[in-house]
């Protein structure tokens, strides 16, 4: 029972690691620059995408729209040549008509590419906000995470300092003052008791020298009166 039980501790353990790194706010922020960054790109994507669609698009309505203009003025040219006799009526209104429905063709799908163009330049601009929002949130997120990081650092700096804190015995941080304190004091008190001796020990050689000193003297002025007596001298 007790290998069960130790066995759904360890479990029970790591998923609170596993737990505690998901939560870890340093990782999930820069997990989700990552994932940012990715959609980043992907809308960037498909933002050329339909601005190069909205370019073409209103490109060819444009040319629609000139090429309209360009049968209407060959339908008047062929007005204008009927009129002056160059060219024959029937002839000069079969083909006017014909460059008239041209014209009115072209005219036609010149506005319906440029309504297409407005809807591909309605996404672009769509998009345009979408990738500016993702901008500014990875922006954002990057300085949070700065700020992140610096606490973060902080933090386990604080808490290395406060477990040595907490791991100091006072009593024991006295004790070994005081110990200290008696030793010096012991190598001191030695130091004096030393210093002491030499100064006994000088002191009585100097005696003894003294001693001897006087010695001499003395002999030397015995001798010297016995020499005055021998030559006779008072």
């Amino acid at each position: 029972m007790s290998f069960f039980k130790r066995l759904f501790s360890v479990a029970k353990s790591e998923a609170h690691a596993a737990v505690d790194k998901l939560e870890d706010p340093v990782k999930m922020t820069e997990q989700g620059i990552r994932d940012l960054k990715n959609d980043l790109r992907q809308a960037m994507t498909s933002l050329a995408e339909v601005k190069a669609i909205a370019i073409r698009t209103r490109r060819n309505a444009d040319n629609k729209k000139k090429l309209a203009a360009d049968y209407e003025r060959k339908a008047m040219s062929l007005l204008q040549q009927m009129q002056s006799g160059s060219l024959d009526a029937a002839d000069a209104e079969r083909l006017a008509t014909e460059a008239l429905n041209l014209k009115e063709q072209n005219a036609g799908q010149a506005l319906t590419l440029a309504q297409e163009a407005e809807h591909h330049e309605k996404m672009s601009a769509q998009l345009q906000a979408q990738v500016n929002k993702i901008k500014s949130t990875i922006t954002s997120y990057e300085n949070d995470l700065t700020t992140l990081k610096a606490r973060a650092t902080t933090a386990q700096a604080t808490q290395k300092i406060n477990k040595q804190m907490s791991q100091i015995d006072p009593s024991d941080t006295i004790s070994m003052l005081e110990k200290m304190k008696a030793r010096v004091e012991e190598s001191e008190s030695l130091a004096v008791a030393y210093g002491e001796l030499a100064d006994v020990d000088t002191n009585v050689d100097q005696e003894i020298n003294a001693a001897l000193s006087k010695g001499a003297v003395k002999n030397a002025s015995s001798n010297l009166d016995e020499l005055k007596k021998k030559m006779g001298i008072s």
